[in-house]
């Protein structure tokens, strides 16, 4: 099998390393992530400029590419240019800090993700909830352990997964959760300031999660401790819209 890695957080980031050495146990890995960190761009990609990409190494072995974009633009390049053959599987992480709720919308690690599916090969985001000491190495474990059932259930290609970790299930035996993605609307406060030559500026205030809803969702698993897995669709079409707007009738001109 071969797998190529990227995430948001940059190739330099631990949790790419921690699931580098982990997906190994898979097969060959290629590694094609952004140079810098990416965090919140989202599925933005880059066609005004010319992409550049480098090679890092880590001592004499050579870790995998450094691309100057997104991290759908890692993913395209790594496919088109890098891998030595098309990729079996795409896996994007370990991100620090989860990327659950609306914050899929949002996060460069379920991009890449995305990007990998667009090509038809199934593709996981994998998200360890932020910690100043996170443990990625047994973030990796886990992880694997949920990719390697995911692979034996044969997933069609193009398959898209999200993975979320809290910190409390790196303890112990986690428990996994397949669940919904909760839309929940949060985070959507700023604080105003003041600079020093009196311009008004607005900060987000990284507002937490609202409580709880009664249903299960990665949201609520996640604040239980579980270990959550969600098939995700990148098709955004509204089916029941399809049939209300065809009913017609349409007069146009």
């Amino acid at each position: 099998m071969h797998i190529l890695l990227t995430n948001d957080d940059g190739i330099f980031a631990p949790g790419i390393a921690a699931m580098e050495r982990a997906l190994r146990s898979l097969g060959e890995v290629s590694v094609v992530a952004p140079s810098t960190e990416q965090s919140g761009v989202g599925h933005a990609i880059t066609f005004l400029t010319p992409l550049t990409a480098k090679e890092v190494f880590d001592g004499d072995r050579r870790r995998g590419w450094a691309v100057d974009g997104s991290p759908a633009d890692a993913v395209k390049l790594g496919i088109s240019a890098f891998c030595p053959r098309r990729p079996d599987l795409v896996v994007s992480g370990i991100n620090s800090g989860l990327n659950a709720g609306i914050n899929v919308l949002y996060s460069g690690t379920v991009a890449a993700a995305i990007e990998g599916a667009f090509f038809g090969i199934t593709s996981i985001a994998v998200s360890l909830e932020w910690d100043d000491h996170a443990n990625f190495a047994r973030a990796s474990e886990i992880a694997i352990d949920v990719i390697r059932g995911l692979l034996d259930r044969r997933p069609s290609a193009g398959s898209l997964f999200n993975i979320n970790i809290p910190t409390r299930a790196l303890a112990g035996t986690p428990e996994l959760r397949v669940v919904p993605m909760s839309i929940a609307r949060y985070g959507e406060a700023f604080e105003r300031r003041v600079d020093p030559r009196g311009r008004a500026y607005y900060w987000a205030t990284n507002d937490p999660p609202p409580p709880p809803s009664p249903l299960e969702s990665d949201v609520t698993a996640l604040a239980a401790g579980k270990v959550t897995l969600t098939p995700l669709d990148y098709d955004l079409t509204h089916r029941g819209g399809l049939d209300e707007l065809a009913a017609g009738p349409w007069r146009i001109g």
